[in-house]
């Protein structure tokens, strides 16, 4: 089996957050290699953790590390936007925590031959879920210059990306791109000196953005936001930590809009939509690493925590 040791951000953040209770029913809708979950378990007694994770490789490690709380956790090979009908079919009617770790496990990073790192030549490839059928090969050689800016732009906000993106297909005229560093070199060669001098990798932003696009990541937030909350019973809390602006920004307005109720204009006298906040929200600002953790795992620096408790 590979290995799959991955550091948890924020994670007594977490635990404290979702007010474990005893006898409830957890989702970790992101298991990965149950860092989060190996904590929350030890807080149960007759309740359940349902393991959702879309890569089987991160599912399989999980199911080691948790083999001694196995009679209180259930595995589900799914997209953690579709929750609601892995809830459903458990017979579960709601839950009483959500946690979702958006970032892309440190493995997922660091395994070369997975096509994430800029850093080890491989195929490209950047499936979390190596059954889907989109791949970086594809994205890369058949989607349109246009798209390839925009997404370089948005995701990654790649200030060269029209650069890049032009780079990249004039170079897929000749032949496909077809593996990591292949890559590495074209966007090295769209970017100017001052750039290639800083002190972040050239390619980061551009992987990063590609791994986005891949993997659908903004639509599976907006997906999964939208069914989170309903899953919720009363009391129960959805903790969500993200590491990129445009995921926080989907989380931040879901639970503020959940929370915000009434949706008259301010100039109604009276509220005549009825609408009633549905969440409370538990921090108005995100919660962030501390100097300690940042010192142990730099990569919990643009973790941001949000969380909010059913009403």
């Amino acid at each position: 089996m590979s290995e799959f040791h991955h550091i948890s951000v924020l994670l007594q953040e977490c635990i404290d957050g979702l007010a474990i209770r005893p006898d409830g029913v957890y989702i970790d809708g992101t298991l990965g290699g149950a860092g989060h979950s190996s904590q929350i378990v030890k807080y149960l007694t007759t309740g359940r953790l349902i393991g959702i994770d879309r890569d089987p490789v991160a599912l399989e490690a999980a199911g080691e590390r948790l083999k001694p709380y196995q009679d209180n956790v259930t595995f589900v090979h799914s997209n953690f936007c579709e929750m609601t009908q892995a809830v459903k079919n458990l017979g579960l009617s709601g839950v009483d925590g959500i946690l979702l770790d958006l970032g892309v496990s440190s493995p997922q990073l660091d395994d070369g031959a997975r096509g994430f790192s800029y850093m080890v030549d491989a195929p490209l490839d950047m499936r979390m879920n190596n059954q889907d059928i989109l791949s970086a090969y594809q994205v890369v050689n058949t989607w349109s210059q246009e798209e390839l800016k925009r997404i370089l732009y948005t995701y990654g906000e790649e200030r060269y990306a029209p650069q890049i993106a032009a780079a990249i297909c004039r170079r897929r005229e000749l032949s496909p791109i077809e593996t990591t560093l292949e890559l590495v070199d074209v966007i090295r060669s769209a970017m100017p000196g001052q750039a290639l001098r800083e002190k972040q990798h050239p390619a980061k932003r551009s992987f990063q953005a590609i791994r986005i696009a891949v993997n659908d990541e903004l639509g599976s937030v907006e997906k999964a936001m939208a069914a989170a909350i309903p899953l919720l019973n009363t009391g129960g809390r959805l903790a969500v930590i993200t590491f990129h602006s445009l995921e926080d920004r989907i989380v931040k307005n879901a639970m503020a809009e959940a929370a915000k109720g009434c949706t008259c204009p301010p100039s109604f006298p009276v509220c005549v939509c009825g609408k009633k906040p549905i969440v409370k929200l538990i921090s108005r600002k995100p919660i962030v690493a501390t100097d300690e953790e940042l010192k142990v795992n730099p990569r919990s620096r643009s973790a941001k925590l949000r969380i909010c408790e059913k009403l």
